[in-house]
Parts: structure tokens; sequence; C-alpha cells
């Protein structure tokens, strides 16, 4: 076993004090409900204070869409529009990288025996690319764990 990065046990006590434990209960709905935020669909995505627009796409497309915006909310505060090009960059690359380990929580996929892309697209409702760079992302830490013992 190895140990979880900051932003993998952020995720893992936020699902648990939310009563999620499960892939089945990553949802949308559920989550947004839990936290306290209103979702609407439409052309764009984005947030404001605890409002989500999610541009309108697949089921999958529209979870990954809210990891996203969900880690604007929970961990950054500002307005984008006003602030430095470096800085809004920054933080997009923070919620990308946190839409990733928000989707497909770690401490779930450590639930399975054998995770792969198939398993990971249908458990956690994600496009193949999503799953394939997640998979990428949890296998490579797997194989860093086991080179330091």
């Amino acid at each position: 076993m190895y140990v979880y990065t900051y932003v993998e046990e952020y995720i893992k006590s936020l699902y648990r004090s939310l009563d999620i434990r499960k892939p089945e209960q990553l949802n949308v709905p559920t989550i947004a409900s839990k936290l306290g935020l209103n979702v609407c669909y439409g052309g764009i995505s984005f947030r404001i204070g605890n409002h989500i627009m999610i541009k309108r796409s697949t089921r999958q497309r529209e979870w990954q869409m809210f990891g996203h915006e969900v880690c604007h909310y929970l961990r950054h505060c500002g307005n984008q529009l006003k602030m430095h090009p470096l800085f809004l960059q920054l933080q997009e690359s923070q919620a990308n990288h946190f839409a990733y380990h928000f989707c497909v929580p770690t401490f779930m996929l450590d639930q399975f025996k054998e995770v792969s892309v198939d398993v990971v697209m249908e458990k956690f409702n994600v496009e193949k690319d999503f799953a394939l760079r997640r998979l990428e992302m949890y296998e490579r830490k797997m194989l860093l764990a086991r080179s330091r013992c």
C-alpha cells in the first residue's frame, strides 16, 4: 500500500463526511445536494458562489465537468475574470487534476482487485480518455510505491 497524496486524502475525507463510499453513489444530484450546490445545465460550464452551471453533454462529460467545478467551489476563491492569467492557469490546472481524483477516487479504486479502462468507465461513469488518464495516474503511483519498498 502507499501513502495518499493531499488531494487523495482530501477527497477521501470529503466523501466519507458525505457518507459516500461506493462508486454507485457518485452522481451529480446526490453530491450537489449534500454540498448545498445548485446545479443547472446550459451552454457553458462555470461556478458562481454555490451555483454551478454545467455545459450540456453526455452524462459522463457532465460528471467530469462537475468534478472540475466542485474544485473551484471547495478550493478556490476570487473572480477568474479579474485575475492574472498565470493564476487563472494554476487554478484551472488544479481543478483538472482534482476532477480526476474526485470522479474516480483512489480509495474506491483500491477496493477493486483488478482495474481496467472498461471497469473505470463503467463503475465511475467517465469517458474513455478520462478513464485512461486516471488509470495511468493510479498505476504510476502503484509502481512508484512498489519501487520504494
